[in-house]
């Protein structure tokens, strides 16, 4: 595993031992960027099932200013502060060990809205859908924002969930990643 593109380009990342983690493959990585940026200027990040911290580490070396990173698992949070250390990033992050619905609503106490969202949970505890409501309910995306859902080939995701809507899906085998917006922003 490795940074794909920007200041970190090519910087080795750690996995997380054991086969509860799926990495993003690098291929699906730079898609779901070239749907997104590829690159930024600036703006915020939650990686909410983040795993080694792939994801947001790849959104902070192409321009984001900072990523929450958010993983239950030990070893997982364990490996995404040895990955944010290793890469310099540590005070662009914050990084919780929480499950994802406790983990929002402590984000909805602090009154935090993020530019991406990235939503890659255990395909087999799919929770997609209540998390995109739970997203839209309590306004957790910025006005431009997007939210990134990777999930099986086998899940299709409503085209709307409250005022977010799918802008893009695509498929790579047996992973689909599906896009969504506020609807003001869809249009563009």
């Amino acid at each position: 595993m490795r940074v794909i593109s920007g200041k970190l380009k090519g910087r080795p990342l750690k996995a997380v031992p054991g086969s509860g983690t799926r990495p993003t493959t690098d291929k699906v990585k730079e898609s779901i960027f070239n749907m997104l940026g590829p690159y930024f200027e600036g703006g915020s990040g939650l990686d909410l099932f983040a795993g080694s911290g792939g994801l947001g580490i790849e959104a902070l070396s192409r321009g984001l200013d900072s990523v929450i990173f958010v993983d239950r698992d030990a070893k997982a949070f364990q490996i995404i502060k040895s990955n944010l250390l290793d890469c310099d990033l540590v005070n662009q992050s914050e990084v919780y060990r929480n499950e994802a619905t406790r983990a929002l609503k402590a984000i909805v106490k602090r009154e935090i809205a993020f530019d991406y969202i990235f939503l890659d949970p255990p395909y087999k505890q799919q929770k997609l859908q209540q998390l995109l409501e739970f997203i839209d309910e309590h306004n957790l995306l910025n006005e431009s924002g997007y939210v990134m859902c990777e999930h099986g080939s086998e899940i299709t995701l409503e085209n709307n969930i409250g005022i977010l809507k799918k802008v893009r899906e695509e498929t790579y085998g047996i992973i689909r990643i599906s896009i969504f917006a506020k609807e003001n922003q869809a249009g563009n």
